[in-house]
């Protein structure tokens, strides 16, 4: 591929991340995502500590174990949106953002043992692994599906850029 296809798909791209960076989705998924970081450490830091309390030794421990995945993974969120955030106000350049140190980790399934836990925490582990799914589609279509999905180059492109190098243009 030539430097002009490689460099018309990061520019592509930049031109995505950008625009999603600067939509009414991204404004409303960054408030959905920080708001429910605040309500989850509320409830972890208070309500959440006399629930686990009141929990049989086997429920308590799920209850630790979920409550990890349910920070880890809204963690995971806050930190994509920053990024975008960082994008949108100029922070971080849109071809930094596609870095794969930035995309979203592995998720883990949900535990079975959810009829044990209160049901606080059952309500924010549902909302949490909703609004992952959500960004992790974002990812994907943005980042990850992007390196394997988007033509380099468009046809048209490819085809002028045949005719410059056959003529000298």
């Amino acid at each position: 591929m030539s430097s002009a296809g490689v460099g018309e798909t990061a520019q592509w791209r930049a031109e995505v991340i950008q625009d999603f960076a600067r939509s009414e989705l991204f404004e409303r998924t960054f408030q959905e995502g920080m708001e429910l970081v605040e309500e989850t450490a509320a409830y972890l830091d208070g309500a959440g500590r006399q629930d686990s309390k009141l929990l049989s030794r086997n429920a308590a421990l799920a209850y630790a174990a979920e409550s990890m995945r349910l920070t880890t993974r809204l963690m995971q969120v806050a930190s994509w949106l920053l990024v975008q955030r960082a994008v949108r106000e100029g922070h971080m350049a849109p071809t930094a953002a596609c870095d794969a140190s930035y995309r979203l980790g592995g998720e883990t399934p949900a535990s079975s043992q959810a009829e044990a836990l209160p049901s606080p925490l059952s309500q924010l582990l549902e909302r949490s692994e909703r609004l992952y799914e959500r960004v992790r589609h974002l990812d994907r279509r943005m980042y990850v599906e992007a390196d394997d999905s988007q033509p380099t180059t468009s046809p048209v492109l490819a085809q002028m850029a045949r005719l410059k190098d056959a003529f000298g243009g």
